[in-house]
């Protein structure tokens, strides 16, 4: 296989451990990195110069449920450090699995996780209209109560309760993106910026946590422009996107250009919860000087790393 050696932000998907329909037991997730790290690995052997990050999606919202399940009698903890733990743990199960892999090959290279914390607007307009839903479902008078206990926001999702909704500010920067570059540079193999961060908000010279979710890809952008990489691939259901999804006339969609992906974006093409946040996300790195983006799934990773498989968006396709 050959790879492009040009520096490449790698994203898995928002269940970056857990397989749709599974239980999500530890040995599960173990298994679901093994077989994604077991392309990375190839990659790497084959000369890649790869970041990982990942989402976090349902192991922070685990993590939230055992927060309200010992409430009473273990403190909970706010958000952002969910965020942290959901990052360390994850974070820790991908990096044995990647240097397992690397090991299997006679490659020897250092893995690190990057507990990692990304700054966010405290005007941001999504703070005044939170969307984003955590956590467990409540019925209706319970939900009352922690409105009025906590100030949260609840609504209802999809008919099955009431559901804490919280802020989806954008990401302006990665706070640590020079430890990431520095790292990168003395040949160590980095993941970080899981689950899209840890939300932070700037006090003059000091940052402190906020209760927010930043999207995955927008951050995933963010940490590929600020470490001047070439290349986004951002991993998720699909092997490649399709034009005219779900009709007769359906088609791949193997190569377009940053404004025909901005413009089929502009058009609804991209379902708002799942694939539009990643068409805005490519688009915004390559407008800031990204060369391209390939979105794909975790089984055609080494493809995409080789420049082949996926949907590949590009700055120019001239």
């Amino acid at each position: 296989m050959a790879v492009r050696n040009d520096l490449t932000v790698v994203a898995l998907g928002g269940n970056a451990l857990v397989a749709a329909g599974g239980a999500g037991t530890i040995a599960e997730q173990r298994a679901v990195a093994q077989r994604t790290m077991a392309q990375l690995a190839d990659a790497i052997a084959a000369g890649a110069r790869c970041v990982l990050t990942h989402g976090n999606g349902p192991v922070v919202g685990n993590i939230l449920l055992r927060n309200e399940a010992l409430a009473g009698t273990i403190a909970p903890m706010p958000l952002d450090v969910c965020g942290a733990d959901s990052q360390g743990g994850i974070g820790y199960v991908l990096q044995q699995a990647l240097q397992n892999e690397l090991a299997r090959r006679g490659i020897r290279r250092t893995v690190a996780t990057l507990v990692t914390q990304v700054e966010v607007d405290p005007h941001d307009p999504a703070f005044a209209h939170p969307t984003k839903p955590i956590g467990p479902f409540y019925p209706a008078d319970e939900a009352a109560a922690l409105v009025a206990a906590r100030g949260w926001t609840l609504c209802d999702d999809a008919g099955r309760g009431m559901r804490r909704v919280v802020a989806s500010p954008r990401p302006l920067r990665i706070v640590e993106a020079d430890v990431v570059r520095l790292l990168v540079d003395e040949g160590v193999l980095v993941i970080c910026a899981g689950g899209g961060g840890i939300p932070v908000v700037r006090r003059g010279t000091t940052h402190e946590g906020i209760e927010a979710v930043v999207d995955k890809d927008r951050t995933a952008a963010v940490l590929a422009t600020q470490l001047g990489a070439k290349r986004l691939v951002l991993l998720t259901g699909v092997a490649t996107l399709m034009r005219d999804y779900g009709t007769a006339q359906a088609r791949p969609l193997d190569r377009i250009s940053a404004e025909d992906a901005a413009s089929m974006l502009a058009a609804g093409a991209f379902a708002p919860g799942s694939m539009a946040p990643k068409i805005e996300a490519a688009v915004d790195f390559l407008r800031a000087g990204g060369r391209e983006v390939v979105i794909t799934d975790p089984e055609h990773t080494g493809a995409a790393l080789a420049g082949a498989g996926g949907t590949h968006i590009a700055a120019s396709l001239s």
